[in-house]
């Protein structure tokens, strides 16, 4: 059986390899930002379990000093970690509060209360580890069961350092002299060594996680506008059956191949990313904006009534036009027709609500462009009805 010795080495040596293939992680994946934070967090802890390894042997009070202070700022560091993955950018409601406990206990060790600094530093990483799995209990909304075990292992963690303080606190050790040498502190020994290889690995599964996200972002995602794009709208709507109150708009620039004949095609993206500016500012919950391609754009809309939807994209179109690029020719105003489809009472599937928006933006086109155009739903064996914009 290994002794308390050989087991703070062994952690040393297990600290070390794990921050070693995150600092490779990272080198292959600069973005990954986060990893290389727990890396950095993990070398200040295996530092931290070298020297209190050393304390152990030869204590003296300034070896004790930075023991603890690497203590809580390791923990500290893995901290900054869990937020920054969890893009939670107010850092120093974590990085305030621990600077002032290191102050208190780099304080009360230099005055010879070393149980004091003890205390404090256990209280300090109780607190870090807790507020690590609580932001990862509530913000958290990848894959929860990875998340949740985070949470759980930061608990534990966090239960085992409060217990050490706890024990010093209870007993009143004050001034010890010495490392403290309790039940807490072996358990403790034991339980963190766990926890923290646990949580390493599940940093190397988090950093799988955000790079799948991070994949199917950019599938997803229209790479000149930044909305989102035809294969998103068919994964998020394709076995969707769209009743009375779903909606689809579908768009299309006017004269734009002669915009881009004229102008350019440099102009010519811009004033697709105008048009996508203005689409944007109407999606929300129950509203997606999609570019299908070229100049064709998608608005699906949930839980609307017809009149609204109507209004919806006549405003888009509206505000369209009022938009101005500036050209090497002059100024520049394009205009766009529209055409929206609607689900139907028994369900309607999302092509057949795309091929009705399809026919009455075409007919939109005919009726001499620059107007939205809704399928008239009681009467469509006579052809559109027409609602300009």
């Amino acid at each position: 059986m290994l002794d308390y010795s050989s087991l703070l080495l062994a952690a040393a040596l297990s600290g070390t390899c794990l921050s070693i293939t995150m600092f490779a992680i990272w080198f292959t994946a600069p973005q990954a930002r986060f990893v290389l934070t727990v890396a950095c967090g993990i070398l200040v802890l295996v530092a931290h379990v070298v020297l209190f390894w050393h304390y152990t042997r030869d204590p003296s009070a300034w070896l004790c000093q930075i023991v603890l202070v690497l203590l809580s700022l390791g923990f500290l560091i893995i901290c900054l970690s869990a937020m920054q993955y969890l893009s939670i950018g107010d850092y120093r409601r974590a990085i305030l509060p621990t600077l002032v406990a290191m102050a208190v206990c780099t304080g009360a060790t230099y005055l010879g209360f070393d149980g004091v600094g003890f205390i404090v530093t256990y209280a300090t990483v109780t607190a870090l580890l807790s507020l690590i799995g609580a932001m990862f209990w509530i913000e958290g909304g990848h894959d929860r069961r990875i998340l949740l075990v985070v949470s759980f292992l930061s608990g534990v963690c966090a239960l085992s350092f409060g217990l050490c303080g706890a024990v010093l606190l209870v007993k009143g050790q004050w001034v010890l002299g010495v490392a403290p040498d309790n039940w807490a502190e072996r358990v403790n020994s034991v339980v963190a060594v766990a926890c923290m290889t646990g949580l390493g690995a599940l940093t190397l599964s988090l950093h799988h996680l955000q790079a799948q996200i991070e994949l199917k972002a950019e599938t997803m995602t229209d790479p000149l506008t930044g909305l989102m794009n035809r294969r998103a709208l068919t994964a998020l709507y394709g076995e969707r059956v769209f009743g009375p109150f779903m909606s689809v708009a579908m768009f299309d620039l006017d004269h734009f191949k002669r915009t881009n004949d004229v102008f350019g095609h440099p102009v010519g993206d811009q004033v697709l990313r105008r048009f996508a500016g203005v689409i944007r500012k109407y999606a929300r919950t129950g509203v997606d904006a999609f570019r299908l391609g070229g100049e064709e754009f998608v608005l699906v809309m949930s839980r609307m009534t017809e009149e609204k939807a109507y209004d919806i994209a006549s405003k888009i179109s509206v505000a369209f036009g009022t938009e101005v690029v500036a050209t090497q020719l002059g100024p520049l105003r394009s205009t766009v027709s529209g055409g929206i489809g609607f689900g139907g009472t028994s369900g309607t599937g999302l092509d057949d609500v795309l091929a009705e928006a399809d026919a009455a933006l075409y007919a939109a086109k005919r009726a001499g462009r620059n107007r939205v155009v809704v399928r008239d739903r009681a009467n469509k064996a006579d052809g559109p009805a027409l609602r300009s914009a």
